[in-house]
């Protein structure tokens, strides 16, 4: 956007907080190390990272979803799915609409 001379140098990030906005800039921080070939952490030290990271609310869970979503982090979004996926396991239909504010009309 900035390249193309679009946002005027800034690039609006809508709907996203300065406390989510911080905790993306984390996750990729540590996984921008992890690529890079000083300090790589091991892939179990990673994966217990990510691990804690997703160890939020469900509501922080769902603004990182969208937070990733829009700036396009695949390696995010597939450690929040997975998160979300894993606290609904073993849940009744109930539970599980309660989570995602899902009203039953039928």
């Amino acid at each position: 956007m900035i390249e193309d001379d679009c946002a005027k140098n800034r690039i609006p990030l809508p709907n996203l907080t300065n406390r989510i906005l911080a905790k993306v800039l984390k996750y990729c921080k540590k996984h921008a190390k992890a690529t890079s070939s000083e300090e790589k952490p091991s892939e179990t030290v990673l994966k217990a990272w990510d691990d804690e990271f997703v160890k939020v609310d469900q509501a922080t869970r769902f603004k990182l979803i969208l937070a990733a979503n829009y700036l396009n982090i695949k390696s995010l979004l597939e450690i929040l799915f997975q998160a979300i996926a894993e606290s609904i396991k073993e849940k009744i239909l109930e539970e599980i609409r309660q989570i995602f504010n899902v009203e039953n009309d039928f």
